[in-house]
C-alpha cells in the first residue's frame, strides 16, 4: 500500500492528512485553541462518591469534575466486589472518600457540559511501547500478524522488563532492533518516575504528565519506514520530523520533503476538496449508490441507499454488490470523520443469511485498518449492523465548524410561512398594549419579496385584521428566520418589547 503524509501549518491550526494509494484515508486537525487532555495524568481530589451511579467525580483542575466509573478503578486496595443477588450481577464498593487524593488518567475528552472520563489504569505511550505501571503483563499488538515477529518482540520484552512495569509492543515496533525497543522502554520508565515525583511534591489538583500534542502524537503513530512520502510546509515541523526520524533510526531515504510553493499544500494536493466533502451528510459511492451519515447525541446512524445504481442482476445480487461497496466506504468514512460511540448501519435488505455474513466479514476486514478500537456485531434480520468505535478526539465536523447561530445546530430554519405567523402573533400582542399603529417591518430581502409579491393578499389582510399600517423594508443584515419592528416615527427597535 502506498502511504503518504501531508502536514500543513496554518493560522491557529495544523492539519495532517494521510493518503493511502492516492486516496484520503485519515485527517487530523490540531487547533491551538483546543487543549488535548486524553493521555494526560493528574493528581486529583475525589469530590463525590455515588454508589448508585457506580462512579466517583474527581477534581483534576478543569471547569467540570472528571467522571471516574468504578469499573475504571483497578487498584485492589481501593475496590471491594460484592454480588447483587437480586440483579444477578456484580457491584463494586470503593474505598474512596471525598477529599481523598488519587492519580487518574484521561481516557475521553470533556464534551459539551460533561467532564473528562478518567481511569486509574495508567498507561504511557512511547514510540514502540506502551508502558503499563503496576502490571506484569507483556503483550504485542493484535494488528501484528507475523507470529515469528510477535515471538521475537515478546522475547525482547521479557529480557528488558522491570518488576511492576508491564508493556505492550505497538504495531510500529515491527522490525525494530533490541536497542531501539530498550531505549524506548527506558525513556518511558523515566517519564513514569518523573510523574510519581511530581505527584509526591505537588498539591492536588495537579497535572503530573502531559501527553504529546495532537500533531506529535499522530506523527508518532504514523511515521514509519512504510511511509513513501512526508510533505511538510512548515520549517519548524520539518525539523521536528527530521529529529524524530534520526532518534528512531528510521530508514526512509528521501521521503521527507519541505514544501515551499506558494500554492497551499492541501489545495495543490487535492486534499482540500476531499476535506470539504466530509462536512456533507451524503457520501457517494462509485456505483451511483450513496450513504447518508447522521450524527445524533446518542449515536451515529448510516443509511445505505441504491441511488443511481442500475444493476443487471436480481434484487438480492444487486443489494449484495451495493452493501459490499458501502461496507468499505463506511469504514473509510468513520476513520475520516472521527465518528465514535454507538454506530448503527442500515444496509439494503438481503434475504440470504450467507450474504449478510459476507457484508459483515467485509466490515471486519476493512476495520482492521482503523487505529481506533472497534467492536462489531453481525447484521440482524432487519438489515441493521451495530458497532462501537473508540472516541479518540473531536469529530471532523466539530473540528472544522462552529454551531450555527441561526439554526442552533439543527441544520434547518423555520419556514417563511411560520415566520409570517409569528409576525401576526407579534402584531396582535402589540396592538393590545399600544396606540401608535404605524410600524416598519424589517425583513431579509428574500422574505420581504415573498410577503409583498407572492403573499400580497395576506400582507393586506395582516394590516386590515390588526388595523395597523405596515411598511415592509428590505434589510440585508437580517437572517431569514428573523424580523424587526420599529415605529414609523422613530428608529428604535421595539421587537423584544413584545413577547413572541
Amino acid at each position: 500500500m502506498k502511504k503518504e503524509i501531508y502536514i500543513s501549518k496554518g493560522v491557529g491550526e495544523t492539519r495532517i492528512a494521510v493518503k493511502e494509494n492516492g486516496k484520503l484515508a485519515e485527517l487530523h486537525v490540531d487547533k491551538q485553541s483546543q487543549v488535548k487532555t486524553v493521555g494526560n495524568i493528574y493528581k486529583g481530589i475525589v469530590e463525590n462518591v455515588i454508589p448508585g451511579m457506580q462512579a466517583a467525580f474527581v477534581n483534576i483542575g478543569q471547569d467540570v469534575n472528571a467522571f471516574l466509573p468504578f469499573s475504571e478503578i483497578s487498584d485492589s486496595e481501593l475496590i471491594v466486589e460484592k454480588n447483587n443477588k437480586t440483579q444477578n450481577s456484580k457491584e463494586v464498593d470503593v474505598l474512596l472518600q471525598p477529599g481523598q487524593e488519587i492519580i487518574v488518567q484521561v481516557i475521553k475528552e470533556p464534551f459539551d457540559k460533561k467532564g473528562a472520563r478518567v481511569t486509574t489504569d495508567l498507561s504511557i505511550a512511547g514510540r514502540f511501547i506502551v508502558l503499563i505501571p503496576k502490571s506484569k503483563y507483556i503483550g504485542v499488538s493484535k494488528k501484528m500478524r507475523d507470529k515469528y515477529e510477535r515471538r521475537r518482540l515478546k522475547k525482547i520484552a521479557m529480557e528488558i522488563k522491570q518488576p511492576g512495569l508491564g508493556m505492550i509492543l505497538r504495531t510500529v515496533a515491527e522490525g525494530k532492533t533490541d536497542s531501539q525497543i530498550e531505549n524506548d522502554y527506558k525513556s518511558l520508565i523515566k517519564k513514569y518516575n518523573d510523574l510519581l515525583y511530581k505527584a509526591e511534591k505537588n498539591k492536588a489538583p495537579k497535572l503530573v504528565h502531559n501527553d504529546l500534542k495532537v500533531t506529535s502524537s499522530v506523527l508518532r503513530d504514523l511515521i514509519s519506514e512504510k511511509v513513501e512520502k512526508i510533505i511538510v510546509d512548515s520549517k519548524e515541523d520539518y525539523k521536528k520530523i527530521q529529529k524524530m526520524i534520526k532518534e528512531d533510526a528510521l530508514d526512509i531515504g528521501d521521503a521527507l520533503e519541505h514544501y515551499r510553493k506558494r500554492e497551499p499544500l492541501f489545495k495543490e494536493s487535492g486534499i482540500n476538496n476531499s476535506m470539504m466533502k466530509l462536512l456533507r451528510k451524503k457520501a457517494w459511492l462509485k456505483s451511483g449508490a450513496y450513504l447518508i451519515i447522521e450524527r445524533t447525541e446518542a449515536m451515529v446512524v448510516v443509511d445505505v441507499n441504491s441511488g443511481k445504481f442500475v444493476g443487471k442482476k436480481g434484487h438480492e445480487e444487486n443489494s449484495l454488490k451495493i452493501n459490499l461497496e458501502a461496507a468499505k466506504e463506511i469504514c473509510a468514512q468513520l476513520r475520516l470523520r472521527h465518528l465514535s460511540g454507538l454506530i448503527l448501519i442500515d444496509f439494503i435488505d438481503m434475504v440470504k443469511p450467507e450474504n449478510r455474513k459476507k457484508v459483515f466479514l467485509e466490515m471486519k476486514k476493512e476495520l482492521r485498518k482503523d487505529r481506533a478500537k472497534v467492536a462489531v456485531s453481525e447484521i440482524s434480520e432487519f438489515g441493521i449492523l451495530e458497532m462501537t468505535r473508540e472516541r479518540t478526539g473531536l469529530s471532523i465536523i466539530d473540528s472544522l465548524t462552529d454551531c450555527c447561530e441561526v439554526c442552533n445546530g439543527n441544520g434547518r430554519i423555520i419556514s417563511k410561512d411560520t415566520l409570517l405567523t409569528r409576525i401576526d402573533y407579534w402584531l396582535r400582542d402589540y396592538k393590545k398594549q399600544n396606540k401608535d399603529l404605524r410600524l416598519k417591518l424589517f425583513l431579509h430581502p428574500e422574505l420581504s419579496d415573498y410577503l409583498k409579491k407572492e403573499k400580497t393578499r395576506d400582507y393586506i389582510r395582516l394590516m386590515w385584521k390588526n388595523f395597523i399600517y405596515l411598511k415592509v423594508v428590505n434589510d440585508d443584515t437580517m437572517n431569514k428566520n428573523q424580523f424587526r419592528f420599529t415605529k414609523m416615527s422613530d428608529s428604535k427597535d421595539i421587537t423584544n418589547e413584545i413577547g413572541t
